[in-house]
C-alpha cells in the first residue's frame, strides 16, 4: 500500500515532539537513557519509536547518543580546564575513564587529553579563518558594489582591529525565564539571519510579541558538530500562561549565574566573541562553564541595522565558581 506523505501540520508537530526527545537527551547524558522513557517524552509508541527517530533524525537512536555524549564532552574539555577528564566522563554518561577514551578517539582521532591540549591552537585557527571570511566577505562587497564602499571610519569599516574581543563582563544571576522557541538546523551564520527575518519574527508578530526581550541559544559547537546537524532556537519571553501556536514550543531556559557582556557587531564577529570569550576571558576570571546553554540576549530596544548588518544584543556564558 502507497504510504500518505505528512501533511505540514502533523510535520510539524512530529518536529516539535521530536525537539522534545533531543532536548531530553541532552539534559540527562549522565543517567541511563533507554528508549521506552524517550519515547513517552515523544508521546510515541516504543515499538514505533526507533523507526521515527532514525527517519527524522538520520541516525540510530544509540548513533545520536554516541555522538552528543562525546560531542558535549568535547565542549566540557574545551572549556573547563580544571574539570578532570574522568569527571568529563560521567558527566556525560560513561562509566570509566577508559571506555571513555575509547570512543573519543574513535570520534575525533585523538584522545581526551590530546584534544584539551590541543584548544588554543584551534581557538587561534578558528579566529583566524573567521576573520579571513569575515575581510574577504567585505572585500568582495565593495568590489562588487564600488560605488557603496564604506568611508573610513563608517560603520561599515569593518578591519580586523575591530573584531578583537572587547566587552566588558560581568557575572551576574540572572532569572529563569519562560520562552516560545522555534528551532533551524543547519549551519550557523547566513542561515540563522535569514529564519529570524522570514520565520521567527513574523511569527512573533503575528502572536503578539513584538517589543519583547529574545535569545537565540546555538545548541551545538560548529567546531564540533557537522554544520548540517547544528541546532539553533530563536526565543522570545512569554507569560507563564502563554500558549505556543504552532510550529513554536514552549521551554525554560535557566537562571543562576552568567558572564553577561554587551556586544555590537555583525553575525560574523558574533562567533569570534564567543571564541575570544572562552579563550582569554574565561580562564582568568576564576570562573568556569557549566552546562546550561550559552545564549545571546536581545533586549527589546536593541538596535539592529538592517543595512550594514550591526546588531546590539548581550552574549551570555553560564558559569559557577572554581
Amino acid at each position: 500500500m502507497k504510504s500518505t506523505p505528512l501533511s505540514n501540520t502533523h510535520a510539524v508537530e512530529y518536529a516539535q515532539r521530536m525537539n522534545k526527545v533531543l532536548d531530553y537527551i541532552d539534559q540527562h547524558l549522565d543517567t541511563p537513557l533507554d528508549l521506552p522513557t524517550l519515547a513517552e517524552v515523544a508521546y510515541f509508541s516504543a515499538f514505533h519509536f526507533h523507526r521515527v527517530f532514525l527517519a527524522w533524525v538520520g541516525e540510530t537512536l544509540g548513533d545520536y547518543m554516541w555522538r552528543r555524549r562525546l560531542e558535549i564532552a568535547a565542549v566540557h574539555l574545551a572549556a573547563n580546564a580544571q574539570a578532570t577528564i574522568l569527571e568529563i566522563a560521567l558527566t556525560v554518561g560513561f562509566g570509566s575513564s577508559e571506555a571513555f577514551a575509547r570512543a573519543f578517539k574513535r570520534r575525533f582521532g585523538c584522545t581526551p587529553s590530546a584534544w584539551r591540549a590541543g584548544t588554543p591552537q584551534r581557538w587561534a585557527d578558528e579566529l583566524a579563518s573567521t576573520r579571513l571570511r569575515h575581510v574577504n566577505s567585505n572585500l568582495n562587497q565593495r568590489h562588487s558594489k564600488p560605488d557603496q564602499a564604506a568611508a573610513p571610519g563608517t560603520s561599515e569599516d569593518t578591519g580586523l582591529n575591530n573584531l578583537e574581543f572587547k566587552m566588558d563582563m560581568k557575572v551576574k544571576k540572572l532569572p529563569a525565564v519562560r520562552v516560545a522557541y522555534m528551532r533551524y538546523t543547519g549551519p550557523y551564520g547566513a542561515g540563522v539571519n535569514r529564519f529570524w527575518m522570514e520565520n521567527f519574527v513574523p511569527w512573533c508578530l503575528a502572536n503578539g510579541l513584538d517589543g519583547v526581550g529574545c535569545y537565540g541559544i546555538g545548541l551545538d559547537d560548529p567546531g564540533v558538530t557537522a554544520a548540517a546537524k547544528c541546532r539553533y532556537d530563536a526565543c522570545v519571553e512569554v507569560p507563564a500562561n502563554f500558549v505556543a501556536k504552532s510550529p513554536a514550543g514552549i521551554a525554560d531556559l535557566p537562571g543562576g549565574l552568567y558572564a553577561v557582556g554587551d556586544f555590537v557587531g555583525t553575525v560574523p564577529d558574533i562567533s569570534v566573541a564567543w571564541t575570544e570569550l572562552l579563550r582569554n576571558w574565561l580562564p582568568s576570571s576564576g570562573m568556569q562553564a557549566d552546562a546550561r546553554p550559552c545564549f545571546e540576549y536581545y533586549p527589546p530596544n536593541a538596535k539592529y541595522d538592517p543595512r550594514t548588518g550591526v546588531l546590539e544584543c548581550q552574549i551570555c556564558l553560564p558559569v559557577r565558581s572554581l
